[in-house]
């Protein structure tokens, strides 16, 4: 036979919704309010990814291959989109590429840290070994750089 809930049941059950939900949000409000400009690679390895040169040049070649895997198979214009300002996705919105102040502070070694490891706190995904190379996410990163201009 089954017995119906009590009222304690009930009670314990909403306290723990409750629980979770102001537990859960209130950290995902944090990481999604952080300052735009701050970097997302942890501070330990910043003056390292700094320091860290894209090694391939911003030639034409170069950043068409670029724009062709943002595009394609990178699936980078599904979120930051065609003219790289993002678009409206559910959670922390997506980087806008064409913010002068965001492309001056960010380097090429903490975005490449982004495409390895994803962004905390954030929808965006591992990029590098999963659906692109490491040379494919440099020419991406040089491709990012021509919204700098829009």
């Amino acid at each position: 036979m089954i017995s119906k809930p009590t009222m304690s049941r009930y009670r314990v059950v909403l306290f723990f919704g409750i629980l979770i939900l102001l537990t859960f949000p209130s950290a995902s409000i944090k990481a999604f309010h952080k300052d735009i400009y701050y970097p997302r690679a942890p501070e330990a390895l910043l003056e390292i990814l700094q320091d860290m040169d894209n090694p391939f040049s911003p030639t034409r070649k170069n950043i068409e291959e670029g724009s062709k895997v943002y595009f394609g198979k990178g699936l980078c214009v599904k979120c930051h989109g065609v003219n790289g300002k993002g678009v409206e996705v559910p959670g922390h919105p997506p980087r806008n590429f064409t913010d002068p102040k965001w492309q001056d502070v960010r380097t090429d070694g903490e975005m490449m840290w982004v495409l390895k490891n994803g962004s905390p706190g954030t929808s965006m995904p591992i990029r590098v070994g999963k659906v692109i190379s490491e040379e494919e996410a440099w020419k991406v990163i040089l491709f990012i750089r021509t919204f700098a201009g829009v």
